[in-house]
């Protein structure tokens, strides 16, 4: 096998090793918590932190009302208790019980409103739950299938980087070193194939003495232009 051969088969090799890796790094990158997940649980956190706050407000409504009754309650006793007799106190009472009462009929109102609102928000605690739920099996499904690929990956790239060490092993040090300066400066590709009188790394017509060189295959030939080592197949 020439040089130009091994090198050539190094390369593809390398071309498929570099797409693994890459694909390893996009699956592994993907693995954890989706910001999908995150936001849906963000959302039900804060819904359910709405709740909290109206069921909170709801009950100090009720118990506000409680008290303003029971201070009602008692300026009426007084007032119609006959007990007091004064008319500047009586009509004092009057206006105490007038003003809880109207207290009361505030409190018993905004309560209607804050109850509307505690119906709503469970509704929609409930809905962004099964949200959640729906997001996390999908995701979970996901995961267990990004973490099947990684291990795919990693057992291939294991395989293709053993072939790798092999193929290394029979190629003269000299022509690795120039394969792997070519491959770093030419977007992995450090070989190209020679056909129609044409580098196809560059499209460059090739010298008459060049395409015998590359023919008797003894040495490593490099294209003029783009430097990248020719191979004829």
């Amino acid at each position: 096998m020439s040089k130009a051969k091994q090198l050539y088969d190094l390369q593809e090799l390398d071309i498929e090793l570099d797409a693994k890796r890459q694909a390893l790094l996009n699956v592994v990158s993907s693995i954890g918590e989706s910001n999908t997940l995150l936001e849906a649980r963000d959302l039900l956190a804060l819904e359910q932190k709405k709740l909290v706050e109206a069921e909170s407000l709801m009950k100090g409504l009720e118990t506000d009302a409680e008290d303003t009754r029971a201070k009602a309650a008692s300026a009426g006793e007084k007032l119609y208790g006959g007990a007091v007799k004064n008319p500047k106190e009586l009509v004092s009472l009057k206006e105490q019980v007038e003003t809880y009462n109207r207290k009361v009929k505030e409190i018993e109102d905004r309560t209607l409103e804050v109850m509307s609102d505690v119906e709503s928000l469970k509704g929609s605690v409930a809905f962004k739950r099964r949200a959640l739920s729906t997001i996390e099996e999908q995701w979970r499904k996901e995961q267990e299938q990004l973490l099947q690929e990684r291990e795919d990956l990693e057992a291939s790239i294991a395989g293709m980087e053993a072939k790798r060490n092999t193929e290394v092993a029979g190629i003269e040090p000299a022509a690795l070193k120039l394969y792997e300066n070519l491959r770093g400066r030419r977007q992995g590709r450090a070989v190209a194939r020679a056909e129609q009188g044409m580098c196809q790394g560059c499209r460059i017509v090739l010298p008459m003495n060049k395409l015998q060189q590359i023919k008797t295959g003894h040495t490593l030939v490099q294209c003029g232009s783009c430097e990248r080592i020719l191979y004829l197949s």
